[in-house]
């Protein structure tokens, strides 16, 4: 069937057009970023007219001990026939106090934002809630998404006194940077799905990268408003200490004592540590959150500060629930995998509440702590252990051979600090081997500041590892209420999503196309004939390279032809590679990871061969298509989908 051949016409290469930004802006009168972690969520907003301040989501009822409630946990309840019903602390504390025979009927789902960063992704990709039972991962997203859409929109309306309309937000949403396109493309669809925005207004929405963000902000810092740990002084007006951990302390006391107004002021001069900062300076930003690791290269071009990536992002899957799986892995190694299995169905509620007690230890670890943690064994684990072996908790823990875990005679597990650290090791271990290979790169040379973000950035354990790797390479940088950086950072990206004006691509795209075959230079067994003309097949038309600059705004433009004059649809099959050299789509490597549609129906040309020009921007957060059909220059419907493979 010839009816697929695409010809492509020659390529107009990175051609700039001017007015291609100026599309028309809608009049948003505020912009909400939702930072939709792993463990925790939240939102802020700013209103365009006074940019500079940015206020966080009021309180959240609830809260656990030792952590701090301005985010709220990112756990989704819904009924037994499927309903949403809350979300965050609300949804904890009511599956919490279901009776056991009640609650193994209804869904709750934690830490599930990673099955988007882990599975081959498509529309269709299920959850597992706790008790066990599948739901549509897109339908719990839209139901979270919707959740802060009203919350945030009930806030404003209170605020302004009169009923506050959805078309008059601006919707951040923030993903990590490694993330490929599906899982972007696929928070794109929960949106659309619960009405955040419509498809057809898609520039209601924009998608930020958590470390992106997170630069953002830090740029504006103030001095009272980090620590700088290369230093070992609080940079907040408290007297220098030798103990990192207490400067941290002292600096959350600071930010608490100013919590009640929840208002941060941004000030419009770029912050007093970037008077330090000169033209062509680097930093990177690692965004260290609970379930990814994120880090970003930044170069601040003077004197607007905007800002230029300088390798592609990159990082994984090495957040801080690597720690909570290893405490997982610990209780397995005492009570027995298959008990902790069927601990973890039968009592979902009573397992919750251990990890909650565990939380709250977990915060408490530091690397010069000498007094043990101690971990509450709830009731019905400690009762359910006993029916299912036929002997007590204290009897396991004596004829396990793990050391440093003991019984407390007060019912609980007596961790000593060595265990507790041995937990966090082969995260932070990761986190650090990454670091180390990022710095080795030459685009990484000469770099001024580290910016460490994100929740699992408050702990002293990770800290102190980063300093230890860094031996005073450069300057550590931890802004204060850490966990908030990057939310505060997409307000005000969404205020002004053209800063960063260079950006690296992840990856190599391109399409197969035919081309005139050359002797020599093409392999035989792709050649093809077709009309005595000889054409080489398969090979790989690249549209970008991996880790290749692009600006913002900056288009590949290509023309295609319909193969039959009345063929409605085009679609072009997108390749992309790890490799920044490819030559055909075989090559090792390169996968089909998209399709590019063009509705070419109805528009009947009166050119013998119809040219469709498409122009593709890769120099934003999200890959977009446009295209025209020349003879008529009137707009052809283009999509790119990397969903549904």
């Amino acid at each position: 069937d010839t009816g697929h051949f695409v010809f492509p016409w020659p390529p107009h290469h990175l051609m700039k057009d001017p007015d291609q930004n100026e599309q028309s802006k809608p009049s948003f009168t505020v912009v909400v970023a939702i930072d939709f972690g792993t463990t925790s969520s939240g939102y802020a907003y700013s209103f365009t007219k006074e940019p500079e301040c940015i206020h966080i989501m009021r309180r959240w009822e609830g809260g656990d001990p030792g952590v701090s409630n301005q985010k709220t946990p990112t756990t989704i309840l819904l009924t037994p026939d499927r309903k949403f019903h809350s979300f965050g602390y609300a949804a904890r504390d009511f599956y919490h106090d279901l009776d056991p025979s009640e609650s193994k009927h209804w869904l709750y789902l934690e830490k599930f934002k990673m099955k988007l960063h882990t599975t081959n992704l498509s529309i269709e990709t299920d959850l597992h809630a706790a008790n066990g039972k599948r739901v549509k991962a897109l339908d719990i997203f839209a139901y979270a998404l919707a959740f802060f859409k009203d919350q945030a929109l009930k806030e404003l309306s209170d605020q302004a006194g009169t009923e506050f309309r959805n078309e008059d937000v601006r919707w951040v949403i923030t993903v990590p940077a490694i993330w490929k396109q599906p899982a972007k493309q696929f928070m794109r669809e929960a949106a659309y799905k619960c009405g955040l925005v419509s498809r057809d207004n898609p520039d209601q929405l924009i998608i930020a990268l958590e470390p992106e963000a997170a630069s953002i902000y830090c740029r504006k810092l103030r001095l009272h408003q980090m620590i700088d740990l290369s230093s070992k002084t609080a940079m907040n007006g408290y007297s220098p200490t030798e103990n990192v951990g207490a400067g941290m302390t002292q600096a959350k006391e600071h930010v608490r004592r100013n919590r009640q107004s929840r208002t941060f002021l941004v000030e419009n001069v770029i912050g007093e540590l970037w008077s330090e900062l000169e033209e062509g300076d680097r930093y990177v930003v690692v965004d260290c959150g609970g379930g990814t690791v994120d880090l970003t290269v930044h170069q601040i071009r003077l004197p607007e500060g905007h800002l230029k990536e300088l390798y592609k992002a990159s990082g994984g899957p090495y957040g801080s629930i690597g720690v909570d799986y290893e405490f997982e892995k610990l209780l397995c190694q005492i009570f027995g995998p298959d008990f902790i299995d069927q601990f973890k169905i039968k009592r979902p509620a009573a397992w919750v509440d251990l990890m909650i007690a565990f939380e709250s230890r977990k915060r408490a670890a530091a690397p010069d702590r000498s007094n043990p943690l101690n971990i509450n064994l709830p009731f019905s684990f400690i009762d359910y252990y006993k029916k299912f072996r036929g002997h007590s908790v204290e009897h396991a823990l004596r004829k396990s051979n793990v050391d440093f875990v003991k019984w407390s005679s007060q019912g609980m597990l007596r961790m000593n600090p060595d265990a507790m650290n041995a937990l966090f090791k082969p995260t932070i271990d990761r986190i650090i081997q990454h670091l180390s290979e990022l710095f080795e790169k030459p685009e990484v040379s000469k770099i001024k500041f580290l910016f460490l973000v994100g929740g699992f950035a408050e702990s002293p354990l990770l800290q102190h590892a980063v300093q230890n790797m860094l031996q005073g390479r450069c300057r550590i940088i931890i802004p204060h209420d850490v966990g908030l950086t990057i939310l505060k950072g997409a307000v005000l990206f969404g205020l002004d999503p053209g800063v960063i004006k260079i950006r690296r691509s992840p990856l190599t795209y391109g399409v197969g196309v035919l081309n005139r075959y050359v002797e020599g230079k093409h392999p035989p067994d792709k050649m093809l004939v077709k009309d005595g003309t000889r054409w080489c097949t398969d090979v790989f038309d690249t549209f970008i390279s991996a880790d290749q600059s692009v600006a913002l705004g900056e288009a590949v433009k290509r023309s295609y032809t319909p193969a039959k004059p009345s063929q409605q649809v085009i679609v072009i099959h997108i390749y992309c590679s790890e490799r920044e050299e490819v030559r055909f789509i075989s090559d090792p490597g390169v996968r089909k990871c998209g399709t590019l549609r063009l509705d070419v129906g109805g528009t009947e040309s009166p050119a013998a061969r119809r040219e469709i020009q498409t122009v593709m921007q890769f120099g934003d957060t999200e890959i977009r298509a446009m295209a025209i059909d020349v003879a008529t220059s009137r707009s052809v419907k283009a999509t790119i989908d990397f969903l549904s493979q």
